[in-house]
């Protein structure tokens, strides 16, 4: 199995994983009902995040923790939301790719999911420090 290696990777797992996302009983309810059916917009997005993300590469001007907080307000984010958007993460990821950039997809992604609930927390305290 190839490591991840360019942006076409990317795109492969970007589009693998939010196939099973959109599918999934836990979490695919708050995709499809904040994205919708077009999911035209997001999934070029988050090719670009996580092509800064492994690469370094510019294009992304986002701010993830800004757009959870505001998706909080409509559907409450819970830790369990963010644990199985990792695991489907991770299993998409080792399902497609193996090597250090792979390993450090996924750990990156555990550090953003842990960071984003802790700042979606805060948020609702009004104590979020972006």
């Amino acid at each position: 199995m190839n490591d991840i290696e360019n942006k076409a990777d990317i795109e492969t797992l970007i589009n693998s994983f939010y196939d099973k996302v959109k599918l999934d009983d836990d979490i695919g309810f708050i995709f499809n009902d904040i994205i919708g059916a077009d999911w035209s917009h997001h999934l070029p997005v988050m090719y670009q995040f996580w092509d800064m993300v492994l690469f370094s590469k510019p294009g992304y001007a986002g701010n993830p923790t800004r757009k959870h907080v505001e998706i909080d307000k409509k559907i409450h984010l819970e830790k369990a939301h963010f644990d199985r958007w990792l695991q489907l993460w991770n299993e998409t990821v080792d399902s497609l790719y193996a090597g250090e950039i792979a390993d450090m997809a996924k750990n990156k992604a555990m550090l953003m999911a842990n960071l984003i609930n802790m700042k979606v927390e805060m948020g609702r305290d009004g104590n979020l420090i972006q």
